[in-house]
Order: C-alpha cells, then structure tokens, then sequence
C-alpha cells in the first residue's frame, strides 16, 4: 500500500527506451507510486510493447512531440485522466536513479514546496559519475546565468528528475511551452513569475551508452 494521502503517479516520457525500461521500472518504490503512466514518442524498438507488458498506462503518440511535448501530454493524461496529485518525471534511460523518488515526494506531501528537483550538483561528483567534462561546466554556466536572470538560486536548471504538485502544474501555462528541451527552463521561468515554490534534493546519475 502507498505511503501517502495524495495519488502520486510517474511519468516516463519515453523514446526508444526498449534497453532500459525494465531497470527503471525495478528501481521505482512500489510504496511511493500509485501508477505509472509511460508516453512514447514514436519509439522505434519495443518500448511500446514493454511497457504494456510491464502493466503501465501507455500513450502512444502519432507523430513524434519532442521532449516538451512529451512531458504534456504526460502531465495532461496524468491530471485529467488519470487524478494525479503528485506527478514524478522519471526518464526511463535509467540515467536517475528512481529510488530517489520519495525524497523528491515528501516535501510535496509536507506542503514545503510546489515543485522538488533533482540535483546533480547537489549530488556531488557528477565527473566520477560519468558526466562528460563539456557537459558539467556548461551546465553550471547556464546555471550561473539563469539564476541571474531570474534572481532565484538553484543549484541546476537542467535535470530531468523533478516532481510538481498539481497546484504547481495547474498554476503554470506548460502548453504554451516549448515542444524541445527548453520546455524544462521556461516551466522554472513560469514558477518564478507565479511565486511557485522550488525545492532541490541531491541526486546521482549514471552515464552509460545505453541511457
């Protein structure tokens, strides 16, 4: 049985995830999640077919979204269809650990936060983890202008292991957002102009061919 009040559901946006959905999904707390909701964006391998096996609520898109795009029509289903209240975006490359999840949850539950993000920086040693160099220095540049763009302090602007209230995903108009990656800066870009409040956990990722 969950361990919370509110319907907590994962959402994976999912692409071409055949090699790892398995892993991801052993990783997920059973206890912290009530469903899970994979949408695929025009997969080419057997990732449509896993996640029916696996007993996931599964959408299927007709023509390929991108990463935004993906990531609403997950929140939509998960709110609309499906009576979310917490909803947590796994990606199903394996490359965040989901075990993390009831850390990114709790503050949500407790009413500390509208949104709770993962955080690589926070995490520590992301290089050792397997964080290519170019990648680790870029992000804390963007890092260092966004957060003097929108005079707030995070630690990482790019991770996609967050979890948002539904207050949170309500309040923000994420439809008007971008269908690409930039969809993940405009939605904080959102939160700040709202007042929404954001929490960050640390977190640890694996760099691997398959993810």
């Amino acid at each position: 049985m969950p361990l919370h009040e509110k319907k907590v559901i994962a959402v994976l946006p999912a692409y071409n995830a055949e090699r790892t959905l398995h892993a991801t999904y052993d990783d997920i707390p059973k206890d912290w999640v009530d469903e899970i909701l994979l949408v695929d964006d025009v997969s080419r391998d057997r990732t449509v077919e896993m996640s029916r096996e696996l007993g996931f609520r599964t959408v299927v898109h007709q023509k390929n979204r991108g990463y935004g795009g993906n990531q609403k029509t997950c929140y939509r289903t998960a709110i609309e269809e499906m009576g979310g209240e917490i909803m947590v975006m796994v990606h199903p490359d394996h490359q965040y650990d989901p075990k993390i999840i009831p850390e990114l949850v709790k503050p949500l539950l407790l009413g500390q936060a509208d949104a709770v993000f993962g955080s690589r920086m926070l995490g520590g040693r992301p290089i050792e983890g397997g964080m290519p160099k170019w990648k680790y220095f870029a992000n804390l540049f963007l890092t260092m202008v966004e957060n003097a763009t929108f005079y707030v302090y995070l630690s990482e602007y790019h991770s996609g292991f967050r979890a948002y209230s539904k207050r949170f995903l309500e309040t923000v108009n994420y439809e008007a957002n971008s269908d690409d990656f930039v969809f993940d800066t405009q939605i904080i870009a959102q939160a700040v102009a709202k007042g929404l409040r954001i929490m960050e956990v640390p977190i640890q990722t694996r760099y691997f061919d398959e993810a």
